[in-house]
């Protein structure tokens, strides 16, 4: 089939009704299927189940040092589980903290701190007249409200295939002292899958910011993610870049095992600088006696060390893989030359990156809700839901099940070619 713009009038209405036709095929079978967030599938979290028996009430819960992991104390984490999580994150146990559940909630503390105390002696950013913070985008829309609810003023700076447009990175932070961070999702991105080049990670491990508490917020969500054992992303690892610069305070770095074991229950992580830890702690101290250590055992037992880790991610990806595949052959064969939609090809993370014509986004993701599809809301993609040309889909392929999935990306490219045509027909 040839592009739509290429279409006659009388074509592209042929075309119009044969597609909604199909819609209305799709929406006559009373559908409720949820593609709206990246969530692990059933057969994701079974693979962890084993994790309930790594620990049982006739085991000894001491660590390696003697610690009792059912009493108060080590603020900071086991060192097990630092070790674990070092390998994973590429740091030494000695620049991390384990935390609980959720690097959100590390995320947001690290913000609500920077807001109330300053960072290592700054003043605090609500005594400021204005704070900011640069936002690829499009990116992560909880990452976005975490600014938002503070009051902090976002900057949208374009993604490319590299990672954000580093020029206008560079610029921004090196005139404006009122910029105090960037969000980072440096490999996998969400939603787009890109990984940061080489050059994008020593360009950030070089920044000259104006602002001595600006901090580069680097959510390492998905470093172990990857859908292929032969093609994967390799980046450079960025609290070692900036040591190198001489920057080594720069860089927040966030992970945790949410999508590894059970979100809700995993373990979450910070790396750092000393100088970032020890002005951390100040503040973990009062807020916190210790975080869960028999949760932080229980990973540790469970796999062992990083290539349990490592095998146990090659399970998840066997599960997964499928399903983009099965995505990605959807649009290709419902779309691929329509001149319609433009779409990444992920090689590891949760999502797909879906860019419809101009002005069609909303309505598309309107449409296949209409038709028992739910999808992650156009525009929360972009700092305050504003996609400035309404472009922008966030496809999560992972949760619902092969069939199901298979059902809803067929929908939502019929969606696609019905609002596209109807937007072209406009203008004819």
């Amino acid at each position: 089939m040839k592009a739509y713009t290429e279409m006659t009038k009388e074509e592209l209405e042929k075309e119009l009704a044969d597609v909604r036709e199909e819609y209305e095929r799709f929406r006559l079978m009373d559908l409720h299927l949820d593609m709206s967030r990246g969530k692990p599938c059933k057969e994701q979290l079974d693979l962890s189940m084993g994790m309930m028996d790594a620990l049982n009430s006739s085991v000894d819960l001491s660590c390696e040092d003697g610690t009792d992991c059912r009493n108060y104390g080590v603020i900071d984490g086991i060192e097990e589980a630092k070790v674990l999580i070092g390998d994973m994150m590429e740091n030494s146990p000695d620049n991390i903290i384990i935390y609980g559940n959720s690097s959100l909630n590390v995320m947001y503390d690290a913000v609500s701190r920077a807001m109330t105390h300053g960072i290592l002696g700054n003043t605090p950013w609500c005594k400021l007249d204005k704070v900011k913070f640069l936002c690829p985008s499009p990116g992560y829309d909880r990452h976005f409200a975490i600014t938002e609810y503070f009051g902090i003023e976002m900057i949208p700076v374009p993604m490319t295939e590299d990672g954000p447009d580093m020029d206008m990175v560079e610029e921004l932070v090196s005139k404006d002292e009122a910029i105090k961070g960037i969000w980072c999702v440096p490999k996998y991105s969400n939603p787009q899958g890109y990984s940061y080049s080489e050059e994008t990670v020593y360009r950030f491990a070089h920044l000259k910011p104006a602002a001595a508490d600006f901090r580069i917020f680097w959510d390492n969500a998905y470093g172990i993610h990857h859908l292929y054992d032969h093609d994967r992303a390799f980046i450079p690892e960025i609290l070692a870049e900036c040591k190198k610069a001489g920057n080594p305070d720069l860089v927040y770095k966030f992970a945790s095992t949410s999508k590894i074991t059970f979100p809700g229950s995993g373990i979450a992580s910070l790396a750092t600088s000393p100088n970032n830890l020890e002005d951390i702690l100040k503040q973990l101290s009062r807020q916190t006696i210790g975080h869960d250590k028999v949760n932080q055992l229980r990973h540790v037992r469970f796999f062992g060390d990083i290539s349990g880790m490592v095998e146990h991610m090659r399970k998840h990806a066997d599960v997964i893989r499928p399903k983009f595949e099965a995505v990605l052959d959807c649009f290709d064969r419902n779309l691929l030359g329509l001149g319609i939609g433009e779409w990444t090809r992920p090689m590891g993370g949760y999502f797909i990156s879906f860019e419809t014509m101009e002005g069609c986004a909303k309505e598309v993701v309107h449409m296949a809700k209409k038709a028992g599809v739910k999808m992650t809301e156009a525009g929360a993609t972009w700092p305050y839901h504003n996609d400035p040309k309404d472009t922008n889909i966030r496809v999560a392929p992972t949760y619902p099940t092969l069939e199901d999935l298979r059902m809803a990306a067929e929908l939502f490219t019929i969606c696609v070619r019905i609002v596209s045509a109807e937007k072209i027909l406009a203008t004819m």
